[in-house]
Order: structure tokens, then C-alpha cells, then sequence
């Protein structure tokens, strides 16, 4: 029986020793992991109060599953297609002036996530649902928080020229999306430890 290594996440786990074969396999999840947040990011789940995409729960099992610099390069590289005009965000616009549009806080805050996520699956929190739960939730409130900043404070609204302001910015831009975001960090936080699971068994 092989032991796993209690503080690497489960790609580094299963990756190859071998340089060539292992930077290849990290090219390889990288573009499987920008196209797997853009399927979610399209999906729309019926849910109360407004329809939950699936996007975020994407970004929290990749982080979870790949580690700090392979989660975050991820994430950016995502980023990176949509800026080059790429279809890969909830909508149809893509394009620069998307990332200055009122849900650029919230895709800087992706990143920042993806880190805070991955350096903890670095450290083999991903295996206790408990510890990955907290985890996440730490850095989906970080992720909330930098969208509800730019969204209130820096987001200049086309129709009146002036921000938003806090309260209709927390109103319109965070409170619908709380109890998705629950369920979300639910999902991923259970799903981490029963892929650790089947990585093990596998690797017996």
C-alpha cells in the first residue's frame, strides 16, 4: 500500500515525477479547468431567490483539487480568455471593458480565493470536510467582500454617472446570492474529501 503525502493536494499527489510528463499534465488541467468554470459559469441552477450558476463551486473544487500556484494560474488563465474577448463569463460579453463593468471585484476576488483555497489544500486541509468548509468560507467571504467594494465604491453606473453606494450594492449584489453561496461551499467542501478517498483506494 503506497502512503499519500498528508500536505500536498490531490494533483500534486497524482502527478508524475517525470518533469516533461508532469508539466504537460499541469498544461492539460489547466485548460480542462478553464473550460470546466465556463460550463458552470453557462449552467444555471433554478434556486431561491435569483438563479445560482455554478461557477463558484467550479473555482472552489479546482483550487481545492490542484493546490496554490496550479489553482490560481487556473483561475487566471480563465480571467486571461475572458479579456481576450473569449465567451467564457455567465453572459454573452466578454472583453476589457468587462473587467470594468460592476463584476470586476468579484473576478479579482476568484483569484484571490483560488489562493486562499489552494494554500490550504497545500497543507492537506482539502481531506476534513470541517477544516475545508471553514477554509472556504474565509475565502468566499474575501471573494463577496472584494465585490461588494467595487460594486459599491469604485463601479460607476452608465445611467447615473455616480457609484452605487453600500447599501443598494449589498442589496442587489450580495444578499440574493447568500443562500447559493451556502450550498456551494456545502458541495465543494463534501466532494474534496470523497475524491481523497477514491485517490487512495486507487493508489492501494
Amino acid at each position: 500500500m503506497t502512503t499519500l503525502a498528508s500536505g500536498t493536494s490531490i494533483v500534486e499527489t497524482v502527478a508524475s515525477q517525470r518533469p516533461a510528463i508532469r508539466y504537460a499534465w499541469y498544461a492539460f488541467l489547466a485548460v480542462s479547468g478553464t473550460m470546466l468554470i465556463t460550463l458552470a459559469a453557462k449552467t444555471q441552477v433554478p434556486f431561491w431567490p435569483v438563479p445560482m450558476t455554478l461557477q463558484t463551486l467550479a473555482i472552489l473544487v479546482i483550487a481545492a483539487s490542484f493546490g496554490l500556484r496550479l489553482g490560481v494560474a487556473t483561475v487566471m488563465l480563465y480571467l486571461a480568455q475572458g479579456l481576450a474577448g473569449l465567451p467564457v463569463f455567465a453572459g454573452a460579453a466578454a472583453g476589457p471593458a468587462y473587467f470594468a463593468g460592476p463584476t470586476a471585484g468579484f473576478l479579482a476576488g476568484f483569484v484571490v480565493a483560488a489562493a486562499i483555497i489552494g494554500f490550504a489544500a497545500d497543507k492537506g486541509l482539502s481531506r476534513n470536510p470541517f477544516k475545508l468548509f471553514a477554509t472556504m468560507l474565509v475565502a468566499d467571504l474575501v471573494l463577496l467582500a472584494m465585490g461588494f467594494a467595487w460594486l459599491a465604491f469604485a463601479f460607476v453606473s452608465a445611467k447615473t454617472g455616480t457609484t452605487i453606494g453600500a447599501s443598494a450594492a449589498f442589496q442587489a449584489g450580495i444578499v440574493p446570492f447568500l443562500p447559493g453561496e451556502l450550498v456551494k461551499l456545502v458541495l465543494a467542501s463534501c466532494l474534496l474529501p470523497a475524491l481523497w478517498q477514491t485517490v487512495e483506494r486507487l493508489r492501494r
